[in-house]
C-alpha cells in the first residue's frame, strides 16, 4: 500500500491524503466491483456511472447503489465505511444484448424499501424503467428509436415530480418525458414554442398526450450532461461545443451562457445554494462561474487531461460567522440544511444570501469541489473568500489561490462597494469583465464584445460608472442588464450579436464568455493525487466518505477524517 508520504514515483498510486480537515483513507474492504473482482477490459465501452438512493428504511441499511460495467448494470446494498456487501450476490443484475447502460438516476421522492424507481439510458438511445427491488422492467422509452437514435448521455428525474425526467443525448438534444405516457408508434411531430440564442423548444404535435412533452435542441454537437440547480428552479447544461448554458426550467428562458478555454465541456455541477456552476472539459481546467452576475469567477488547474466528473462537497463547505450570534446552529445543521432537497435548499439560500449581505459579513466563506479525470487524479479546490469577494485585497494571503494577473483584480477592490443586502451577486473581479454586458445590453455595440483589450482598458472607470447603477438597481435589474445570455423576445438585435461570436473561438476570447486566462484567478488544487490505473469517472461525496470509481470498474470508498471505525459488517 502506497503512503501520502511513501515513494517518490509517479505513477504510484495514493490509498490517503490529508487536507486542512484530516486524513482521508482509501477502504480496500468497501470496495464495490463486479463480482469475480477482475478489471474491466474498458476499450470502446461507456464510462462506469455509480447511482445511489436511500430507501429510508429503519435498518440503518437503507443505501442502495447502482453501477454500469460494459453490458452489465448492477445492484447492491451498499455500507460505505463498513465491509462492503458481499459481491456475489447482488440484489439484481441484469446483462443486455446490442446495447449498453451508459448512465442511471433513482427516484429519491418515491423510493421505499419494497420499491425503487431506477432510469436507465443506454447508448442506442433507449431508456428503460425498471425497479431492482422487484426486480421489474416496467416500461421501456424511445423503443424503436423514432424519438432519438443516439446514445444517451444524461439521464435524471425532474427534481420534486414523481413522473417527469429529462435525458440528453449526443445528438444535442434533449427530451422531457412522463412516465405515465407512451411513446407512440410513429415518429413524433413537432411545434416550436421557444426560441432563442443557440437553443429551440418543441413541443410534441399529436391528439393525445404523448412522449416526449419537449424537446431541447442545446447548441452544436453533444449535450454531454445537465444538472438542475438545488432548488430545480434552473438548469445548466454543458456541450461539445464548449458551452455552458444555464435555463430557467419552467419558463424555457436562457439565463447566462458561458465558454470553456477551448474543445467540449464534459461536465457540470451546482454549489450547494446555487450560487456557483462549476464545469470542466477538454481544456483540462475546471471553471467556476457565478449565477449571480453571469460570468466567469475563476479556473482551476491541476488536471493534465480531460475533467470528467465536477462535484461539489456539501459537508465541507462551511461559512463562518463574524457574529457568532448570527447563527443559532451547530455546524451539524448547516452542513445539512446544505444537503438536502428542495425545501432545505430555499432556506440555505437565504442564509447564505443574508451571510453575504452588508450587515453581517462573513468572516471565511469556503466552498469545497472536487473533479476527477482522465489522468486518472482526484483534485479537491477550496473556493475561498479572496475569489468570492476579491475588494478585500488582505485576505489573498489567507488561502491556497494563486491569483495569477496581480494587475486586474485592484480595479474590482478600488471600489468601495458591496454586495446590495438579499443580492446574490458579489462584487466583481475586476470590474473590465462586466463591461462588455452593459454596454451590449445598451448600446448594442458590437465593437466592445469582440475587443477584450478595450475592456480591460477602462477598467478603472468601469468601477465608478457602474457602481452607482449598482445601487439603484434592483438584484432583477442587475442580472438583466449585465447577464450576456439572458434573451428575451425583443433583444434581436442582441441575438444576432451573440451567435457571431458563437462560431470563432477567437473572437469570444477576452469577453465574458471566456476572458483571458490573466484575467481572471487560477485556482490551486488542493491536492492533485493519482487515486486509479484507468480513467476516472465517478466523484460523489457522501457524509461519512468520497467514492470514485474508475473505468475498470471499481467503486472506491475514501474514508472521511474520523469516520473509520472499524470493518466490522
Amino acid at each position: 500500500m502506497a503512503t501520502e508520504g511513501g515513494g517518490k514515483e509517479m505513477n504510484e498510486i495514493k490509498t490517503q491524503f490529508t487536507t486542512r480537515e484530516g486524513l482521508y483513507k482509501l477502504l480496500p474492504h468497501s470496495e464495490y466491483s463486479r463480482p469475480n473482482r477482475v478489471p474491466f477490459n474498458s476499450q470502446g465501452s461507456n464510462p462506469v456511472r455509480v447511482s445511489f438512493v436511500n430507501l429510508n428504511d429503519q435498518s440503518g441499511n437503507g443505501d442502495r447503489l447502482c453501477f454500469n460495467v460494459g453490458r452489465e448494470l448492477y445492484f447492491y446494498i451498499y455500507k460505505g465505511v463498513r465491509k462492503a456487501a458481499d459481491l456475489s450476490k447482488p440484489i439484481d443484475k441484469r446483462i443486455y444484448k446490442g446495447t449498453q447502460p451508459t448512465c442511471h438516476d433513482f427516484n429519491h421522492l418515491t423510493a421505499t424499501a419494497e420499491s425503487v424507481s431506477l432510469l436507465v439510458g443506454f447508448s442506442a438511445g433507449q431508456v428503460q424503467l425498471i425497479d431492482p427491488i422487484k426486480k421489474e422492467t416496467s416500461k421501456l422509452f424511445n423503443e424503436e428509436r423514432l424519438i432519438d437514435k443516439s446514445r444517451v448521455t444524461c439521464v435524471k428525474w425532474v427534481p420534486g415530480s414523481e413522473s417527469l425526467f429529462l435525458v440528453a443525448h449526443s445528438s444535442g438534444s434533449m427530451y422531457l418525458y412522463n412516465v405515465e405516457h407512451t411513446c407512440g408508434t410513429t415518429a413524433p411531430h413537432y411545434q416550436l414554442l421557444k426560441q432563442g440564442e443557440s437553443f429551440a423548444v418543441h413541443t410534441c404535435k399529436s391528439k393525445s398526450t404523448r412522449n416526449p412533452l419537449l424537446k431541447w435542441t442545446v447548441g452544436e454537437g453533444a449535450l454531454n450532461e445537465f444538472a438542475f440547480s438545488p432548488d430545480g428552479k434552473f438548469l445548466a447544461c454543458v456541450s461539445q461545443d464548449g458551452f455552458l448554458r444555464v435555463f430557467n426550467f419552467d419558463s424555457v428562458e436562457l439565463h447566462g451562457t458561458m465558454k470553456s478555454y477551448f474543445g467540449g465541456l464534459l461536465c457540470v455541477c451546482w454549489s450547494p445554494d446555487g450560487k456557483y456552476i462549476v464545469a470542466g472539459g477538454e481544456d483540462d481546467l475546471v471553471t467556476v462561474w457565478s449565477f449571480g452576475d453571469c460570468r466567469v469567477i475563476a479556473r482551476g488547474h491541476g488536471h493534465k487531461s480531460w475533467v470528467s466528473v465536477v462535484a461539489f462537497d456539501p459537508y465541507t463547505t462551511s461559512v463562518e460567522e463574524s457574529d457568532p450570534m448570527e447563527f443559532s446552529g451547530s455546524d451539524e445543521d448547516f452542513q445539512d440544511l446544505l444537503h438536502f432537497g428542495r425545501d432545505r435548499a430555499n432556506s440555505t439560500q437565504s442564509r447564505l444570501s443574508k451571510r453575504n449581505s452588508t450587515e453581517s459579513r462573513p468572516v471565511s466563506v469556503t466552498y469545497r469541489f472536487g473533479s476527477v479525470g482522465q489522468d486518472t487524479q482526484l483534485c479537491l479546490w477550496d473556493l475561498t473568500e479572496d475569489i468570492l469577494f476579491p475588494h478585500q485585497p488582505l485576505s489573498r494571503a489567507r488561502t491556497h489561490t494563486n491569483v495569477m494577473n496581480a494587475t486586474s483584480p485592484p480595479a474590482g477592490s478600488a471600489g468601495n462597494s458591496v454586495p446590495t443586502p438579499g443580492s446574490a451577486a458579489p462584487p466583481p473581479l475586476p470590474r473590465s469583465n462586466s463591461l462588455p454586458h452593459a454596454a451590449v445590453s445598451s448600446a448594442g455595440s458590437k465593437g466592445s464584445v469582440a475587443d477584450g483589450a478595450i475592456a480591460a482598458g477602462v477598467s478603472k472607470f468601469a468601477t465608478l460608472s457602474l457602481h452607482d447603477r449598482k445601487d439603484r438597481h434592483h438584484e432583477k435589474d442587475h442580472k438583466r442588464n449585465h447577464s450576456m445570455g439572458h434573451i428575451s423576445s425583443k433583444s434581436s438585435d442582441k441575438l444576432n450579436l451573440v451567435s457571431k461570436t458563437k462560431t470563432d473561438p477567437a473572437k469570444t476570447l477576452g469577453t465574458p464568455l471566456c476572458p483571458r486566462m490573466e484575467d481572471v484567478p487560477l485556482l490551486e488544487p488542493l491536492i492533485c493525487k493519482k487515486i486509479a490505473h484507468e480513467r476516472l469517472t465517478v466523484l460523489i461525496f457522501l457524509e461519512d466518505c468520497i467514492v470514485t470509481a474508475c473505468q475498470e470498474g471499481f467503486i472506491c470508498t475514501w474514508g472521511r477524517p474520523g469516520k473509520v471505525v472499524s470493518f466490522n459488517p
